[in-house]
């Protein structure tokens, strides 16, 4: 039988086939194995660990978690090789490295401001997303943010806190000095002024207080003299007395034993929770002209910081409203 001997031309173009096979195995196995290394990609420039910089006398840096000097060397833990080591202290460029430190600290504090404002913003429009759409009448819609809002007629006006200053009882002094015997001591509360800045009309408004969720670490709008109770506002309607250029919140007087009287004259209020951290006051009888406040209670006393509003005769209501 006549067998069929391949020709050279044959053998040479089988090896070159078979070498171009090799070859793309070849190139495939390295494009696979720089997909999964990460050198598959492009203009890719590596991330510089975050660190101190100490700088060196030749203008360049070394990023490192922490150093402390020597004597003449310097140890650092570098972040780049993830170790301890050493280098002679005179390398070191101390002056650019004080500055570099400088400017990193001020970074990290604008950066922790920053933070600091876009939460308080977020917390500020928490309450929107929660109770945006709460009518408080018809066509009427609280509007956003923490405070105290008076509503009356289709008109929203925001309350301002003011702070009641403790003042100890001139009277009662003269008094004790003369008298042998003890008395009370007396001590007043007092806004100064004699008429508050917001304005309503007489008639029988209603007031909606928002405050915000409970977080020690999130400030508030609504402020407080002392720590707030757990258990919703303790809200106290009050006619104030008009004194001269302030008004008098509260006379308390202090008996032997550690006992306090109080003489204010309060208003009957009604709450209700009207959504999540939004209340409702509505007061039980028609306010007449006159100064007023809300004081709240808290565990350790009178909230200092109260909301004043004055009652004027049917059409001198406040100019100062949100709608």
């Amino acid at each position: 039988m006549k067998r069929n001997i391949p020709t050279r031309a044959t053998v040479l173009a089988l090896l070159i086939a078979a070498l171009g096979l090799a070859l793309a195995g070849a190139r495939g196995l390295a494009g696979a194995n720089r997909r999964e290394n990460g050198q598959g990609k492009q203009d890719t420039a590596p991330a510089t660990p975050r660190g101190t910089r100490l700088i060196l006398t030749d203008g360049t840096f070394l990023i490192v978690r922490s150093y402390e000097r020597k004597g003449e060397r310097v140890r650092y833990y570098s972040l780049e090789r993830a170790a301890w080591e050493e280098i002679p202290a005179d390398l070191v460029n101390w002056d650019a490295t004080a500055k570099a430190d400088a400017e990193r600290k001020n970074d990290e504090e604008a950066l922790a401001k920053k933070v600091r404002v876009e939460e308080e913003s977020r917390r500020m429009d928490l309450p929107m997303e929660v109770d945006a759409s709460l009518p408080v009448g018809p066509g009427l819609f609280l509007p956003s943010g923490e405070g105290l809002f008076a509503v009356q007629g289709k008109t929203i006006t925001l309350l301002e806190q003011v702070v009641a200053e403790e003042h100890t009882d001139k009277k009662a002094v003269l008094r004790q000095v003369f008298v042998p015997i003890p008395l009370p001591r007396k001590q007043n509360l007092e806004i100064p002024g004699a008429k508050a800045k917001v304005r309503l009309t007489a008639g029988q408004p209603e007031f909606y207080l928002r405050e915000a969720p409970q977080d020690a670490d999130m400030p508030s709008r609504v402020r407080h003299s002392s720590r707030a109770g757990e258990a919703g506002p303790a809200v106290e309607l009050i006619r104030v007395k008009v004194m001269g250029d302030k008004r008098r919140v509260d006379s308390v007087s202090t008996y032997f034993g550690g006992e306090k009287g109080s003489n204010r004259q309060s208003i009957e209020v009604q709450r209700w929770e009207v959504a999540p951290n939004v209340f409702k006051f509505t007061i039980g009888e028609t306010l007449k002209p006159g100064e007023y406040v809300f004081a709240e209670f808290l565990p350790d006393g009178m909230n200092l910081f109260v909301w004043d509003f004055g009652i004027d005769a049917s059409g001198k209501g406040s100019a100062e409203v949100r709608k």
